[in-house]
């Protein structure tokens, strides 16, 4: 991989994280435009890494709301904090199982499915057109909702299916505030993220080539730099805009997936 397609990915991962439009899937096709015929392991790594980067920039613009929860979570009580963190450790569930489990089988979809990717972005754009539809409330995530989000952040762990946009909608549809819906989809992947940077550290899976260190070091910076920006405003364009104009935009980009896939 060329370091200036693997900054360009990043920019990609970074702009394209806090949006529900698939990070995951939006990679995919820029690695099948930029031709990377990488091997799904080595594609997965890449990404891994870049969602790496977007976790901490996450970290960063998020850092006084996970102050806040460290400093809960210490006064050793059932407050608010704690309540908050075990929701989070709640939703993680389904996608540790899909990890421990399927992680073969889902590395076998990172190897540049362009038709794929566009078949399951049109499932982000219907999901996202559904959303918008709830009416607007004030409810929390209750421990109930935080498993059945945790559900649909598991199936977007497929490229093309939004993260942010499933679990955001989700928790919409279930009756939950946009705006506390996007900041629990935004934290609740953070452990995620790191849990799986450890247990392939550990099990020696992420092993980095020496010829495509420096391609991936260039990615995961841009990533960071872009994610910064991008979720210090998209993080309101999400909670502001209508998720229709999302679903619009995979669907359009989904379409053309399709076709590239078929024709390209």
């Amino acid at each position: 991989m060329e370091v200036i397609d693997a900054i360009i990915l990043g920019i990609i991962q970074g702009l394209t994280e806090f949006l529900p439009v698939s990070s995951s899937g939006h990679l995919e096709l820029g690695k099948a435009i930029l031709g990377d015929h990488s091997v799904p392991e080595e594609s997965l790594l890449f990404t891994v890494v870049l969602h790496f980067a977007t976790a901490l920039s996450t970290i960063v613009v998020f850092r006084k709301d996970i102050w806040e929860l460290l400093r809960g979570l210490f006064q050793f009580k059932w407050n608010d904090e704690t309540q908050f963190s075990v929701k989070i450790i709640i939703s993680m569930l389904p996608a540790v199982f899909v990890g421990l489990f399927f992680e073969e089988q889902l590395e076998s979809f990172f190897g540049g499915n362009v038709r794929f990717v566009g078949y399951m972005l049109l499932v982000t754009a219907v999901l996202l057109y559904f959303a918008d539809k709830a009416k607007d409330t004030d409810k929390k995530v209750s421990f109930k909702n935080a498993f059945l989000v945790g559900i649909s952040q598991s199936i977007a762990m497929l490229p093309g299916i939004s993260r942010s946009g499933a679990t955001i909608s989700t928790s919409v549809l279930l009756g939950v505030d946009k705006t506390k819906a996007a900041r629990f989809s935004f934290l609740m992947v953070v452990p995620l993220i790191f849990g799986k940077i450890f247990k392939d550290l550990l099990g020696g899976e992420l092993t980095f080539d020496g010829d495509n260190n420096v391609a991936m070091g260039a990615g995961f910076i841009a990533a960071f730099v872009a994610g910064l920006g991008a979720c210090t405003w998209m993080i309101q364009l999400v909670k502001k805009s209508k998720l229709s104009y999302f679903s619009i935009y995979c669907f359009i980009v989904g379409l053309i997936a399709i076709a590239y896939g078929y024709f390209g």
